[in-house]
């Protein structure tokens, strides 16, 4: 155990700072900004990057085609309280009606999904800080994907009337149903299969006709 907690110490980097400090600081590419210290992260395995880029690769294709709003990939700030922390999501989506939120530089509110990918000094982070912070601030719905070796799951979160998050479930066949985009499933199970699936193949799956459509009436192609 405390061989685990140093590499965990050893991969994450405190730095005192106020937030307008964050802002002018030219530093790490992957860091956020926590109750006035700046957490500066390792880079990510490559298992970590092929999960994030399925996923958003995934939702990408699915939000683009129908034109619901935009899907972004970490390092990207998002700060859902004004006076609040400054985090950076592995992946999150902002619809349409909400874009104005966001600007060059950061996402100034809470993004209507956000997806984070576990790895080994992430999981307290993941699992109680930024759940507890995204519940608070609004977050629709969130994912928490832990791909560590006999750790595999998937969490989905779902934010109810009364502000708390509540565990969704996959349904009979395996499909996890997403709130935030309308129409929108995949099953878990994909995220374990190596090579992970090709996010076309799946998007014919979950969306045949959409896609067909959309593609017949893009003017641009």
């Amino acid at each position: 155990m405390i061989e685990q907690q140093t590499e965990v110490q050893a991969a994450e980097q405190r730095l005192k700072m106020s937030y307008e400090e964050f802002q002018a600081w030219d530093g790490a590419a992957h860091a956020e900004w926590v109750d006035g210290e700046v957490l500066v992260f390792m880079p990510p395995l490559t298992l970590h990057q092929e999960l994030v880029g399925f996923i958003y690769t995934l939702l990408n294709v699915y939000v683009n085609t129908l034109g619901l709003g935009q899907v972004l990939v970490a390092p990207l700030e998002m700060r859902p309280a004004p006076d609040g922390n400054a985090r950076e999501p592995d992946v999150l989506f902002v619809c349409q009606e909400r874009l104005h939120l966001l600007d060059k530089r950061r996402l100034a509110g809470p993004a209507d999904l956000v997806v984070e990918v576990i790895s080994e000094e992430s999981v307290a982070r993941d699992r109680v800080d930024k759940f507890y912070e995204y519940q608070e601030a609004g977050v629709q719905e969130y994912w928490l994907i832990d791909p560590r070796p006999g750790k595999e799951r998937v969490d989905f979160y779902q934010l109810l009337p009364n502000g708390k998050f509540q565990a969704a479930l996959p349904d009979s066949e395996g499909r996890y149903h997403a709130a935030a985009l309308p129409g929108f499933w995949f099953k878990p199970d994909w995220l374990w299969r190596s090579p992970l699936p090709n996010p076309l193949r799946c998007m014919l799956a979950i969306a045949p006709a959409a896609l067909r459509d959309a593609l017949a009436n893009d003017e641009t192609l």
